[in-house]
């Protein structure tokens, strides 16, 4: 019936559709995102080995490594960072940024903060950690890294909007420090969306986005000058490395575990894990905030919501059509395998170049509905061979099967194939020199050595879309045109050139069987083309599609023509009606007429053409 049709057509996407909304919810999803995008920066970043010298105000770092710790203890006493900020102070720094936790600060710091209006000193909003005693509110500024799930830092915290005057972060106060410029975070709350994450861009699921946050094109360590506090407090840091840059002062030393994993951390080998930390990451923010406001586009565009259920609708619309479009299954698959490899592709290369979109649910989009559809063609194909070879009871190939089915309407007819006249050509085939070889074999063996002939004979015809109508012993009726036709001159063209390809793959049996010290196996083939009737003849318990006429006995005869004449091991003869169907003879063969004969049970002669193939 057509909705039980309809409702099998539809139900394996309909499950599909089901699978593909269950797994947005699914963690699988961003995590697999997040993977694809690490791997993409840290294949696009790996070259970006120079130094980034080129930005208005450089950046210098002071790092705090094992060498101080061990020469000065931990934590540092505040006079020898007073003495070191005084120094960057006279090395002439355009702002400096301390990233260390100073809360408890003693006398000195809180006059060197009141007194330097270009140092800006750090507060932690999550820990509640506040800045130096006394620090003014233009100095004081958050250090809160933004961090996924995986604890890996790909974004940025680079304005909250509507917050007190003291709530700004790290690299938003420094840069309004060094440029002398108060109104920077409203030249960011004036950029367009597509510079800030929502709630589901890029990869993401469903993400916090509260502020304005930005993809954080971090490169590997080594972008910016690091300079010892060893040899800034003794004097030997030359001018140039200071004056009218932005100097961050903060640890490095891995004892102190200020450390962060970054996108390149799971893709750079090492005896340990990779991170980076945390006042590399704040020169990091400060670069890509100059580069923002420079270009006055992102380095690297998250995809917005609706970009990515574009693509998303787009891959589930490609999947039907490659499910549904091709003739053949294997097609489907093969198209299938070139667009998993292309949107994969695609999808890479544009996050490498700045672009970033989630793969996940395109890909499994475009994998679940063209298989759920695959699939079902899969399952109909197979019950549809099985239902023509019950109404056939004879085997055909899958491309006939699915030919018969889609004309079902037009040639079944309660359960049974319709009475037809037909114009179709035959092929008859017999095995030579049955009855002596079985003399020579044990029946198992007999068996085994008729079936490797036989096998040979039923895929030549199966792969010309031919079926095998029934098998007479050691030989077989075939039937090329019925119960669906190619026309008239591609049936008998198929014919020929299976007897053609039975000739060829007998004599290569036949050097096998030598090898095994069998005897061979020799085949007589007779062809020819008319008019039959064709339908279901039987009952319900056995039923059969019989194929009716003089053409059958024609082909018959000429199996069995004189067969003294047989020289080769498989001898093909057709009769003039089947070669006045043929354009040409298939490739490589050759032709020897025998003339006009006549053949028992037939008043008017045959015309008799002997073909042989070349290739042997």
């Amino acid at each position: 019936m057509m909705w039980q049709r309809l409702l099998g057509q539809t139900l394996p996407y309909a499950a599909a559709a089901g699978l593909l909304v269950g797994l947005q919810s699914s963690p699988l999803v961003e995590t697999t995102n997040l993977l694809v995008y690490d791997l993409a920066i840290n294949l696009r970043n790996r070259g970006s080995d120079d130094q980034a010298e080129d930005l208005t105000w450089p950046v210098t770092v002071v790092g705090i490594n094992e060498a101080d710790i061990k020469r000065y203890g931990w934590p540092l006493d505040d006079a020898l960072l007073c003495g070191a900020l005084k120094q960057l102070d006279t090395l002439g720094a355009s702002a400096i940024g301390l990233d260390l936790y100073r809360d408890q600060a003693k006398p000195c710091l809180q006059d060197e903060i009141q007194r330097n209006p270009r140092l800006i000193s750090i507060r932690n909003e999550v820990d509640g950690i506040a800045a130096i005693p006394g620090t003014p509110a233009r100095q004081q500024a958050f250090n809160d890294l933004v961090m996924d799930a995986d604890r890996v830092v790909r974004r940025d915290l680079v304005h909250v909007e509507g917050q007190a005057d003291a709530v700004r972060s790290l690299p938003l106060r420094l840069l309004e420090t060094a440029s002398e410029t108060r109104d920077l975070d409203k030249q960011f709350e004036e950029l367009k969306d597509h510079h800030w994450l929502s709630e589901q861009s890029g990869g993401y699921q469903s993400l916090d986005a509260a502020g304005y946050q930005a993809m954080l094109p971090v490169y590997p360590p080594g972008r910016y000058p690091v300079l010892d506090l060893t040899d800034l407090l003794e004097g030997e840091v030359h001018e140039a490395m200071i004056r009218d840059r932005i100097v961050l002062i903060g640890s490095v030393a891995p004892s102190l575990r200020d450390l962060f994993e970054i996108p390149h951390s799971r893709f750079l080998s090492g005896s340990q894990f990779f991170a980076v930390a945390g006042v590399e990451l704040h020169a990091q923010r400060l670069e890509a905030l100059q580069r923002r406001l420079k270009r006055r586009s992102p380095e690297i565009v998250a995809a917005q919501g609706w970009q990515r259920s574009l693509l998303l609708l787009i891959m589930v619309l490609i999947g039907g059509l490659i499910a549904e479009r091709p003739a053949r299954i294997r097609r489907s698959l093969t198209l299938l395998s070139v667009a998993v490899i292309l949107l994969t592709g695609s999808v890479f290369m544009l996050t490498l170049n700045g672009f970033w979109i989630g793969l996940t649910m395109p890909l499994t989009g475009l994998v679940l509905i063209s298989g759920s559809g695959i699939l079902r063609r899969g399952v109909q194909s197979q019950r549809h061979q099985q239902d023509m070879r019950r109404l056939l009871g004879q085997t055909s190939s899958p491309e006939i099967a699915q030919q018969l089915w889609d004309q079902r309407e037009d040639l079944i007819k309660d359960g049974r194939f319709t009475g037809r006249e037909r114009q179709v050509t035959v092929l008859f085939s017999d095995t030579c020199s049955f009855t002596s070889v079985s003399e020579q074999l044990s029946p198992s063996a007999l068996m085994q050595w008729l079936n490797r002939g036989m096998s040979i004979g039923v895929d030549a015809v199966t792969n010309r879309s031919g079926i095998v109508n029934k098998f007479t012993g050691d030989g077989m009726l075939a039937v090329f045109g019925a119960p669906v036709s190619k026309g008239p001159g591609a049936d008998a063209y198929d014919a020929v050139a299976a007897a053609l390809t039975i000739q060829n793959q007998i004599s290569s049996l036949n050097e096998a069987l030598a090898l095994e010290g069998q005897p061979p196996l020799r085949m007589r083939i007779g062809i020819h083309s008319g008019t039959v009737l064709t339908g279901s003849l039987g009952s319900s318990k056995r039923l059969e599609y019989a194929v009716i006429g003089d053409t059958v006995n024609c082909a018959s005869r000429l199996e069995g023509l004189e067969k003294h004449r047989h020289r080769e091991m498989v001898r093909v003869l057709i009769s003039g009606e089947t070669m006045a169907l043929l354009e040409a003879l298939p490739p490589d063969t050759t032709s020897e007429a025998w003339g006009s004969i006549q053949v028992k049970g037939r008043q008017e002669p045959l015309d008799v053409i002997e073909v042989r193939s070349t290739a042997l």
